[in-house]
Parts: C-alpha cells; structure tokens; sequence
C-alpha cells in the first residue's frame, strides 16, 4: 500500500503506546480509523482525541482472545465502513515469571491477547480482504523478545515467536495467493509504554489467586526486571515506530524493527550458537 487516504484502518490495542501513535498517524493519513481495545474508557479518550484531527473513528471494545470479540470487530467494521485494507494486529500484554512459576492462568492470559489475539485477527480479517480484491495490508506486532531468550519473560517470549511465525508464514501464504495484500511483523525494542503495566487489564477470571505465581521480591528477579524496564533512556517514542511501520508498509518490507540496536546482536548470537550447535550463555542473573 502507498496511498492511505479515505481507506479503513483497524488497530488492536489502541488506546495507548504503540496502538494509539499507529491510529494516530492513519487519522493523519486520512483514513477512517477503527479502535479496539479492552478498557472503554481509555478508548474513548483515544476516540476523542482522534476525532480532533477530523478523522472519521469508531470505538469497538474488544478482548482479542475471545474470538467471538474479533468476529464482531470485523462485521463492525464492515457495517460501519463496508471494507477494511489496513490491519494492526497489535494488543500485547507483558509479565514476569518463570516457565514452571508461571501459572496456567498467566499462560492463558499472555498467550491469548498477544498470540490468539493475532490469530483472531487473520482468520477474521485476511478473507474479508481476499474477496475485497483490493491493495491491503496486514501488520502483526512481536517484539525483540522474539529474537532474542528472555528469561523470566517465558510466556511473553513464547507468544511473540509465535507471532514472528505466524507472521513469516502468512507472507508465504498469501504470496502464492495475491500479490495484494501485504504482510509485516512489527519489532519493537525499547519504546516508551506503559505496556509493563499490563496488570491493570488482566481479566478477573484470569487473575492469580494469593500465593500463586512467580515471587518477584526475590534479588536476582528484580535485577533482571530493573534491566528490562530500565532501558527507556535509549528508548524511542511510540509515534516514531508509528511512523517506522509506514514507511515499511509503502515498501511492503515483511520485517520492522524500531529500537532493536540492543538485541541485533543477540540475534546474531543466538543464531550462532544454534548453527554451531553449542548451548546458549545464560544472560540470567541467578536468584
């Protein structure tokens, strides 16, 4: 996609960070501009100041892991605006545990907004834009913890592989199918979000009772959460990822890192140690 004016726009998780700047920078592209999200009142104030820019909005409440949310989404969409060509599939949730301290509901939880969530999408989304026949594009959001291990993230990490294949896989898919609708994964590093603060949201029944889960008081967690929450002082804007993404999508580049300068490296390494078939070095501090 090049040209973006008058064409319909839904972002997932816009009500705040990365959502918010990609509706943002739509809303100034002239297109009409769907917003989903889990929490109303944040999505009306998003719609409020969306709407000041002149752009036409519509607020859809949505937990990404339902999938009867999505599907509504979607037929909302089309009963708005009848067609849909630009998709950011971008909700995300992020928490601290380890693989085995990680209860079933932090599984749930993680793995269905930030990997069914996309899943969601695509199974909803990508055959309206097949019959559509028109120039589309779809953009899921990973993360560098899916390039790179990350201990006492496991589930985080888990779902963001996943995205990453997910995503790698659809761009061959739909490549054999059209060369219409393009596809890309979103890489984000460190950027300014109170995505950390993802607790706020978890749904009641998904919430860990006292006692369960991961002890995060311990000396060595907190160490390794002080190095993951405390790299904002090289972190870029939500809004300058926002702008990354277009000009990715007007090339209809497949990958889009924005802040990734720290994790490059341990790609590269990861990668090494796989080809050289040599165990990884632990980057975890013990505890």
């Amino acid at each position: 996609m090049k040209e973006f004016k008058d064409k319909v726009a839904v972002i997932t998780g816009a009500a705040s960070g990365i959502g918010y700047s990609l509706a943002e920078r739509c809303a100034r592209e002239g297109m009409k501009v769907v917003l989903a999200g889990i929490n109303e009142d944040t999505l009306k104030k998003a719609e409020k100041d969306i709407r000041k820019t002149g752009a036409t909005a519509l607020v859809v409440k949505t937990d990404v892991s339902k999938a009867e949310d999505v599907k509504t989404l979607a037929e909302k969409t089309l009963d708005t605006f009848g067609e849909v060509h630009l998709l950011f599939n971008n909700a995300g949730v992020v928490m601290f545990s380890t693989a085995w301290e990680s209860t079933l509901a932090d599984w749930q939880w993680v793995l269905g907004v930030n990997l069914w969530g996309v899943i969601h999408g695509v199974h909803f989304f990508v055959p309206i834009m097949l019959e559509q026949d028109t120039e589309c594009h779809i953009v899921n959001t990973a993360s560098s913890a899916a390039l790179a291990i990350s201990p006492l993230m496991n589930n985080y990490a888990v779902s963001k592989h996943g995205v990453m294949a997910l995503t790698e896989g659809l761009y061959q898919e739909l490549a054999m199918r059209t060369d219409k609708i393009g596809v890309s994964v979103l890489v984000p590093g460190w950027v300014r979000t109170n995505v950390m603060e993802s607790e706020r949201n978890r749904p009641e029944e998904l919430k860990n009772r006292l006692g369960e889960g991961m002890d995060t008081k311990a000396s060595g967690v907190q160490a390794l959460m002080k190095l993951y929450t405390g790299g904002f002082d090289g972190a870029v804007l939500p809004r300058q990822v926002a702008d990354i993404a277009f000009d990715a999508i007007r090339e209809k580049k497949l990958y889009i890192f924005a802040g990734n300068e720290f994790a490059l490296p341990l790609l590269q390494a990861r990668m090494e140690d796989m080809l050289q078939e040599r165990n990884p070095t632990t980057v975890a501090p013990e505890y």
